[in-house]
């Protein structure tokens, strides 16, 4: 009895947040190991589901460079990179059309639909909602078929968020001056997107648990950052390595009209509900 207690006392604490989100907007960037382990893979999709269920218009934004490396692999086709971007020339480019756009894409889809849920895949071989042109770095360093997203279909997505269905939208962009298929950052294509929805919250799912203050210790963990607070926090050297540039993402994306960005440990099982539905949260949410 007193377990069944707690669980209706969670289901409580739960109501108010469920009540306020209800029709907003959430974007979930998905990528990294994360693509490449089935139980945690399945825990977030059902997650995303509740979401949905529950009122929420939730909006999955992935990459899959793990599985891209794999392909290239096979192909005989050594993965290039210039500050972290992938070079992506025309044989590339086809396998990273072909498992980001069609199998990775397809394969998420199909199991929010396998697990009870309504999914749309959005892609360049179905309907493409990513626009944009190709990247140009200021080293000078050509990419190849490399883009960055200057437009988003807002209408279509929020069409299927409407009818109770999940937009799958894999990191591909169609060049608005050649037609073009282009590679796109993941955690950039979610952010365009999460800017052009106007979304409540923009969550990067991880491998790590959020902002540390000690960066090998997750017990350090910041729960909650204002953009000042961050911005002190990099001055400081607290935040340091990769997790600048993804602080800086967040801020960025702060400025033009999402809520929140949260930082959160997509391997913790149900990471998305805690984040989202408790009080205390499990990772980092940077606020305005």
């Amino acid at each position: 009895m007193e377990e069944a207690i707690q669980k209706a006392n969670t289901l409580i604490e739960a109501m108010g947040w469920i009540r306020r989100f209800r029709g907003k907007t959430t974007v979930i960037k998905l990528g990294g190991s994360l693509l490449d382990d089935e139980q945690a893979l399945q825990h977030i999709l059902v997650d995303v589901i509740f979401m949905e269920t529950v009122g929420m218009r939730p909006v999955l934004v992935h990459g899959g460079g793990k599985a891209i490396t794999r392909a290239l692999q096979k192909a005989g086709i050594e993965p290039h990179f210039v500050k972290g971007r992938r070079v992506t020339d025309e044989p590339t480019r086809d396998i990273v059309r072909t498992v980001l756009a069609g199998e990775l894409n397809e394969y998420l889809t199909q199991q929010i639909e396998y697990l009870g849920g309504r999914g749309m895949n959005l892609s360049v071989h179905t309907t493409n909602v990513l626009f944009g042109r190709r990247l140009q770095l200021d080293t000078g360093d050509d990419l190849g078929y490399v883009g960055e997203v200057t437009r988003v279909e807002r209408q279509v997505i929020e069409g299927l968020s409407y009818t109770d269905q999940v937009p799958v939208i894999p990191s591909m962009c169609v060049d608005e001056a050649d037609g073009q298929h282009l590679n796109v950052n993941a955690d950039t294509a979610a952010m365009a997107v999460a800017e052009a929805l106007g979304a409540e919250k923009l969550i990067f799912l991880s491998d790590v648990n959020g902002v540390r203050r000690d960066k090998d210790d997750p017990e350090s963990i910041i729960n909650s950052l204002t953009a000042g607070e961050a911005r002190e926090l990099i001055a400081q050297e607290v935040i340091e390595g990769g997790m600048i540039p993804k602080v800086e993402a967040c801020l960025a994306t702060l400025n033009r009209g999402v809520g929140k960005v949260h930082i959160i440990d997509g391997s913790l099982r149900h990471s998305l509900l805690l984040e989202i539905y408790t009080t205390s949260g499990v990772g980092t949410q940077i606020v305005p």
